[in-house]
């Protein structure tokens, strides 16, 4: 089997390096190659390499994902997040093959505080969310063969997030304000790498079960809650971590002024995911306990 990854150097695509290499023949372009195009903003690009590589599966975990830069450079994410997502699903129904694809809680406005289920109407809220909603639909319309999993507050030891950004800003200040009042799931890059390999291999042999997952740690907490259970771990298991924030102060997102709006509301009901693919998806505070003692 011959597999296209498409943002191997991302968070997710870091990960889905090691999780897909057992599966068969890997082939991940960067943007800068000569020979093969791995830059989403180049449509006719990433045509002439699916037709070269002609692979079984085609993974894409790159996109635009600066939400608040996206505002100012629609033009750009709409590229990125919709037609590149749409050229890669006719290429991948040209040559048979199965596209996988990754979105966003962001195609959901946040109101209630149910976790979104697969059926759920999207509203989104951004630029962001809107073009990661295009992005999706264009799939749908053009590859039956697809799997798209939407999840959401990704981390890995490698790259920038939020986790990080605490733990680099604790040891800088002794008062942090963090938002209290959105509410979603931390979710791991390995965590989605390793479901995305073992729903590959099923969707392969059974078709049938190709379609639209919500993909999320279990359990939930707030941002204000995840910058606690950081502080925890770095306390507990880095003693050369001289932790200086004392005080953790919850506030509204009010309190914050960004280019795009948040959802309060990212839960993600995985009900189908686990059901479908016979998984349990651990609990949030497993994963980011092994994010930080990967970064000892």
């Amino acid at each position: 089997m011959k597999i296209l990854l498409l943002g191997k150097n991302g968070q997710v695509g870091w990960e889905l390096q090691r999780s897909l290499a057992p599966l068969g023949e890997l082939v991940a372009p960067c943007r800068e190659d000569s020979d093969l195009c791995g830059d989403l903003s180049n449509l006719d690009g990433l045509a002439r390499t699916v037709q070269t590589v002609w692979p079984d599966v085609i993974v894409n975990a790159a996109a635009h994902t600066a939400v608040d830069r996206a505002e100012s450079e629609p033009e750009l994410a709409h590229t990125l997040n919709a037609l590149a997502p749409g050229v890669l699903a006719r290429e991948a129904t040209n040559i048979g093959a199965l596209l996988v694809h990754y979105s966003t809680d962001y195609v959901f406005d946040g109101s209630g505080s149910r976790p979104w289920a697969e059926a759920d109407t999207p509203a989104p809220l951004s630029v962001y969310g809107r073009t990661k909603l295009e992005g999706e639909r264009l799939i749908q319309a053009a590859c039956a063969q697809h799997l798209i999993f939407r999840t959401s507050w990704v981390y890995a030891a490698r790259g920038t997030n939020f986790a990080k950004t605490m733990l680099r800003l604790a040891q800088e200040r002794e008062r942090l304000t963090v938002i209290d009042d959105q509410f979603g799931a931390p979710t791991g890059a390995e965590l989605i790498a390793d479901v995305t390999a073992h729903a590959i291999r099923q969707c392969l042999r059974q078709p049938h079960d190709a379609g639209l997952y919500h993909l999320a740690a279990s359990g939930e907490t707030s941002w204000h809650g995840y910058a606690n259970q950081v502080l925890a771990c770095a306390r507990l298991m880095h003693s050369a971590i001289k932790i200086k924030a004392t005080e953790v102060v919850a506030v509204p997102s009010s309190a914050f002024t960004t280019a795009a709006r948040r959802p309060l509301n990212s839960r993600l009901d995985t009900t189908k995911l686990q059901h479908c693919f016979g998984l349990t998806l651990p609990r949030w505070e497993q994963g980011v306990g092994r994010m930080m003692g990967e970064l000892a």
